[in-house]
């Protein structure tokens, strides 16, 4: 997608301009002839527009006589449909896939052969989603959201941990844009609404030998939006959630979602370290001031989470008073406990 070819620009603009011709008509039927003329197209052309819209999902009712009319929007992913609501169109190449084995995996490959910065990769379905500590996303076809972002950050290391904190930010407000659901962080990339994970971040970053620079970072993005009819597997059932309990999606959901995330999350990497999302992410927590337990392997270290600095670490205190300052791992909150003001 990145090494577009001017055919298929062309393509791409009159796939948009067709969309956007049948979705201002709402219930009535536009000509195919009409549609010619506004296209500066012939018939032809209008007809294979057509197909190919058909083939993404989107509904277009053809009858005789009449023209063609779009049936519902629904909540079809496709190219066209999260670049018309994505603020800043310019910054973004966007490219859908019907399925892949993971979009962090893809991307980066694409990285490796020279994919510009705002690179977009989202699919319908993952066959082998990636999260952290080698765990696999759950990634069912229509049911959620899964897209990477390929980013060329001049940052080193320090800053670049500021990516997954931002982007957990970003994510958060667009579920409540989109959706209305409140998502609360638990550090360091996990979106959580009422009381189970919604959201899974991972940011892979490669780095140069000699500069120690990030030459590259693909941040994927993983949401749960509608609940699958079979369920989660394993033991997904009882920690992982939906936005909602509905089966299926509706008025373009998952290109909204997908859309301003990239936005918000723009917004903060073009200056990352004014760390404007911080006092944000550190609101949104929902460890601090609760008894944790730190996660090193198979074992379980009791603590309390004090406070998120500056970087992005969390301030710890363990149960023989010493503190430390995390700045990767795992936590998770320890049952029946209240929320105590930090000390």
């Amino acid at each position: 997608m990145w090494l577009t070819t001017r055919g298929r620009v062309k393509e791409l603009n009159l796939k948009q301009q067709l969309l956007k011709h049948l979705e201002d008509s709402g219930d009535n039927y536009l000509s195919g002839n009409a549609l010619a003329k506004k296209l500066s197209v012939s018939r032809n052309a209008v007809w294979k527009t057509v197909q190919s819209l058909r083939a993404e999902g989107y509904e277009v009712l053809a009858t005789t006589n009449k023209g063609y009319r779009l049936k519902s929007c629904g909540d079809v992913l496709s190219e066209e449909g999260i670049r018309k609501y994505i603020r800043n169109a310019g910054i973004f190449s966007v490219e859908v896939r019907k399925s892949v084995t993971s979009t962090n995996t893809v991307l980066r490959e694409s990285a490796a052969n020279g994919a510009p910065e705002g690179t977009v990769l989202a699919a319908e379905e993952q066959t082998a989603g990636k999260g952290r500590q080698g765990r696999q996303f759950h990634s069912p076809a229509r049911h959620g959201v899964y897209f990477s972002l390929l980013l060329r950050p001049v940052t080193n290391a320090n800053n670049a941990a500021l990516i997954t904190s931002a982007a957990a930010v970003a994510a958060a407000r667009a579920i409540e844009d989109v959706t209305g659901v409140r998502a609360g962080i638990k550090w360091v990339n996990d979106l959580f609404a009422n009381g189970k994970k919604v959201c899974g971040i991972l940011t892979e970053a490669t780095f140069g030998m000699e500069s120690g620079q990030v030459e590259s970072a693909v941040l994927g993005i993983g949401i749960n939006v509608t609940k699958p009819a079979e369920g989660f597997p394993g033991t997904l059932e009882s920690t992982a959630g939906t936005l909602t309990d509905r089966a299926t999606g509706k008025d373009n959901e998952r290109c909204r979602l997908i859309a301003s995330t990239l936005d918000n999350f723009w917004e903060f990497y073009t200056d990352l370290p004014a760390r404007k999302f911080l006092d944000e992410y550190r609101s949104r927590s929902i460890i601090l001031g609760r008894d944790i337990y730190v996660l090193t392997g198979d074992e379980k270290k009791p603590a309390r989470a004090l406070a998120i600095d500056e970087t992005c670490g969390l301030i710890v205190r363990f149960e023989n008073g010493e503190t430390a300052v995390l700045s990767s791992g795992e936590v998770s909150i320890r049952p029946q406990t209240s929320i105590h003001n930090a000390q």
